[in-house]
């Protein structure tokens, strides 16, 4: 027969058990219903860039630029974390790289709003004139 302390002890880890999979269920299923990531937009390697941000140690540098119409930006990915870019309207969306770069033209004026899909911290603005 097992203890009052041992019976005690082994509730308590059944319900820790039944919590932990309730929580992962949540998770699971939470995932299921996020819209993820857009298709990526492939880069312009052929432009000329007029400037360059750097994505690195989880910031974009600079994080804000201004360009006039039909110039285009190149984004250089370096460090040891994965970064990608991705417009708020999918315009431009990277692949999710170590390293190498992704370039875009923009063909319209306004104001291009874009984050790193795995780092919420990581944001920056491109304006077209």
């Amino acid at each position: 027969m097992l203890s009052e302390r041992a019976r005690t002890a082994s509730r308590r880890g059944i319900r820790g058990g039944i919590a932990g999979l309730m929580a992962l269920g949540l998770i699971v299923g939470l995932s299921g219903c996020a819209s993820g990531k857009p298709e990526v937009v492939p880069s312009d390697e052929s432009a000329k860039p007029v400037v360059t941000v750097r994505a690195v140690d989880n910031k974009f540098e600079p994080a804000d630029v201004e360009i006039e119409k039909g110039q285009a930006v190149r984004w250089v990915f370096e460090g040891t974390n994965q970064h990608d870019v991705v417009s708020d309207d999918g315009s431009f969306v990277s692949d999710l790289v170590y390293d190498g770069s992704y370039t875009h033209v923009f063909k319209d004026a306004g104001d291009f709003r874009y984050i790193c899909s795995i780092h919420p911290e990581m944001v920056g603005n491109v304006k077209v004139k």
